[in-house]
């Protein structure tokens, strides 16, 4: 009788998986077409992320993170003269932030305010070097007048295009920023530069009554004034007129705009007309209240940062406010880490990578996840 050799096994019980996988592969990830724009909480997570993101750098820098971003805060918002300095730069971020947020109520991407911006500062300089002798009391409304058509009329130049011939605006605005800067460098080198200058590319300086008047021993000047008018005006015109009703309408639905009988085409016009004025009269602003003449290089990018002001106050009139003076006191805080070692660019930085973040927040909240079934 043969004996049958004996195997002994281990038996391990294996965890049944099935039920989890079968959740997993229930779920599915879609667009949810009910979501017109990212909730408030996603803008914090996005300038946090932001935040973090460029932390890195820093630190790959050999710097501390939190001791950058402390310099900065203090710099911008620590001290009297940090605080005026950062309203100076927030006046043409307002203004400028005001202009892109009217063309994107109806949808029209206006990214030309830097060169509306050149515009207007090229207009009001004009009235300087062509009417030297202008009375005191015409002199500023004059500026103010020629910047804001100059900004105009410039933002026309990428409406006309667009409403007449559907040429994308995004490329236009885009293209007329480098003429306009081109056109600067033109006369602050050729026609308009200042003889006795010592060679610097630049306009003579302007007279006390080209100048708008300071605050005290600061630099804050009354382009200040300008900025709250124009944001009472944007919030007041979008809320109570009929006006700002059909701006709306045409963004949120321009087929049923167009069947209300609303003419589209004049609303575009109109829109970047009045957009490139913000961003002209934001250019006469900083000539005659800051540097007092046209020169080389005179914005360090103020209509860029403008959409991203525009973008992070979602159109919203006090939002624009609080946002502008946040990235007014970003590039005063950039001056201040200089002390430290680091580059003013970081504000730069900061400032892409929060634009970067908000669209991908915004992409991010337009999507669900739902179970399949």
């Amino acid at each position: 009788m043969s004996k049958q050799p004996v195997q002994n096994t281990l038996a391990i019980e294996q965890p049944d998986l099935t039920p989890r996988r079968s959740k997993l592969l229930s779920l599915r990830i879609e667009l949810d077409p009910t979501r017109k724009e990212s909730p408030w909480w996603m803008t914090i997570i996005s300038v946090l992320l932001a935040l973090v993101f460029c932390g890195i750098f820093i630190a790959a820098n050999g710097m501390n993170p939190i001791t950058v971003y402390s310099k900065m805060i203090t710099g911008a918002f620590g001290t009297t003269f940090g605080i005026t300095e950062t309203l100076v730069k927030s006046i043409p971020l307002l203004l400028c932030g005001i202009g892109v947020a009217i063309a994107y109520r109806i949808s029209v991407w206006n990214i030309g305010a830097e060169g509306q911006f050149l515009a207007g500062a090229m207009a009001a300089t004009a009235v300087t070097v062509y009417f030297p002798n202008m009375p005191v009391y015409l002199v500023i409304p004059a500026m103010i007048v020629f910047s804001i058509l100059g900004g105009g009329i410039w933002g026309l130049l990428t409406a006309i295009p667009r409403t007449y011939f559907q040429v994308n605006e995004l490329i236009t605005s885009l293209m007329l920023n480098y003429v306009a800067m081109l056109a600067l460098n033109y006369f602050v080198f050729g026609p308009w530069k200042d003889p006795k200058g010592f060679n610097f590319p630049g306009t003579p300086v302007f007279t006390d009554a080209q100048s708008l008047p300071v605050l005290g021993d600061t630099r804050l000047h009354l382009g200040l004034v300008f900025a709250i008018i124009a944001v009472l005006l944007y919030a007041f015109l979008m809320k109570y007129t009929r006006w700002g009703y059909e701006l709306r309408l045409i963004g949120a639905n321009p087929e049923a705009a167009k069947n209300a009988g609303i003419k589209i085409s004049r609303h575009i016009l109109l829109v970047m007309l009045i957009s490139g004025g913000m961003a002209g009269l934001a250019g006469m602003a900083e000539v005659s209240g800051v540097t007092h003449r046209l020169m080389y290089g005179i914005s360090p990018g103020y209509g860029y940062t403008a959409i991203i002001v525009a973008w992070l106050a979602k159109l919203n009139p006090l939002g624009l406010v609080i946002s502008s003076f946040l990235f007014g006191g970003l590039i005063v805080g950039g001056f201040s880490v200089q002390t430290i070692g680091l580059p003013s660019s970081i504000s730069s930085m900061i400032q892409g990578a929060i634009l970067f973040f908000l669209i991908a927040g915004s992409m991010a909240s337009k999507f669900r996840i739902r179970r399949n079934g």
